[in-house]
């Protein structure tokens, strides 16, 4: 019998929170962002279920771009950190792939290539996150030298907000400003938004929305948020109940004896740990559910395994299914009490766990 440790991926849901990206901001396009196996979802799986509403993919690097061109997707992709030598310029242009240029060697590479047909680029400005991204100042000279190559085409300018995951913060204010300063009288459509910022900022929408984690069916945000509300779950990470005991106060479960019980306390193993993927640093309380009711988990995670509170469930036995994360258990809410993001839990699958797919179109 296998190991029950399984994630299970509702494409449909994907499918719903890229419309539900799109409702944000009518008159705008989306990129869904594909990078990292979509964000650990399966990039081949979850592209083939958005390619007939996706209006473009986004992926980090040529080699996540191959392998959806290779499976069949002949949606527009983009390059978010654009190509890393010169010699990737003419497998993006075979592939069809359109690059972003963040910085002068790019631009210079860009127009030094010889292409049979014109190329799109994406032209990035840095306008206060400091990570990728041209200076302000140099933005419109790398725009001209671009739209002075006969062999480029279409140019999108883009920059990346700091702070969007909360709204009020004056950052976004301030990097809003400086791109429409800096951009505001070149020609091109833009494109600001991530998820965040689709979803709490108007001002950021423009022509391009970039959504990413909001596809994954969890909130960019630390709080509650009404445009946040409408996602899916898409991924449930579940397994089972593998023992079940019973200790009386006083006694200490776990590596290191974390967490002591100070009452009788059923417990339950469950076949999951850090190796699979699940957060080493899941404190106790961390909420799980067993038989779709909540529980949490008590004791440190170790690398196979993790234990739960069964108190208030005299009759779980071993087989019973228990939900890690999902539509009972918000990944927000697990990596919230881990010290980490959603994001990273969904990243940060094990491949030995196998990943099944329903869509309920």
């Amino acid at each position: 019998m296998a190991r029950p440790t399984r994630a299970h991926v509702d494409l449909a849901a994907i499918r719903h929170n890229y419309r539900h990206a799109r409702a944000q901001a009518p008159g705008s396009r989306a990129l869904a962002v594909v990078k990292a196996d979509a964000y650990g979802h399966g990039a081949i799986a979850v592209a083939r279920a958005l390619a007939p509403v996706a209006d473009a993919f986004a992926v980090a690097c040529i080699e996540e771009a191959l392998e959806l061109r290779e499976a069949g997707i002949t949606n527009p992709i983009v390059l978010l950190e654009g190509v890393f030598e010169p010699t990737e310029l003419d497998i993006a242009q075979r592939a069809r792939l359109t690059p972003v240029a963040h910085n002068r060697d790019q631009v210079d590479w860009l127009c030094r290539m010889r292409p049979a047909e014109p190329v799109a680029v994406w032209l990035k400005m840095d306008t206060g996150m400091h990570r990728l991204g041209l200076d302000p100042a140099a933005f419109a000279a790398a725009h001209a030298q671009l739209t002075a190559c006969p062999h480029v085409g279409e140019i999108v300018l883009m920059t990346h907000l700091a702070c969007a995951d909360e709204p009020g913060h004056p950052a976004n204010r301030a990097q809003l400003d400086c791109f429409a300063t800096h951009a505001g009288g070149l020609p091109g459509r833009r494109s600001i938004a991530n998820s965040a910022a689709l979803l709490g900022c108007r001002e950021a929408h423009a022509e391009w929305l970039r959504p990413g984690i909001m596809l994954y069916g969890a909130t960019p945000f630390g709080e509650a948020h009404p445009s946040a509300a409408a996602l899916r779950p898409t991924m449930c990470l579940e397994s089972a109940l593998i023992s079940v005991r019973a200790l009386a106060p006083g006694e200490a479960i776990g590596y290191g004896g974390r967490f002591v019980c100070t009452e009788p306390t059923r417990v339950g193993v469950v076949a999951a740990g850090y190796a699979d993927g699940y957060p080493r640093h899941a404190c106790d309380g961390t909420p799980a559910a067993v038989n779709g009711r909540p529980t949490r988990i008590i004791g440190r995670v170790s690398m196979d395994m993790l234990t739960v509170d069964l108190t208030a469930q005299p009759d779980a036995r071993p087989g019973d299914p228990v939900q890690l994360w999902g539509d009972l258990v918000p990944a927000n809410a697990v990596a919230a009490a881990s010290d980490t993001i959603a994001y990273q839990l969904f990243t940060g699958l094990s491949r030995r766990v196998p990943i099944t797919y329903t869509d309920d179109a």
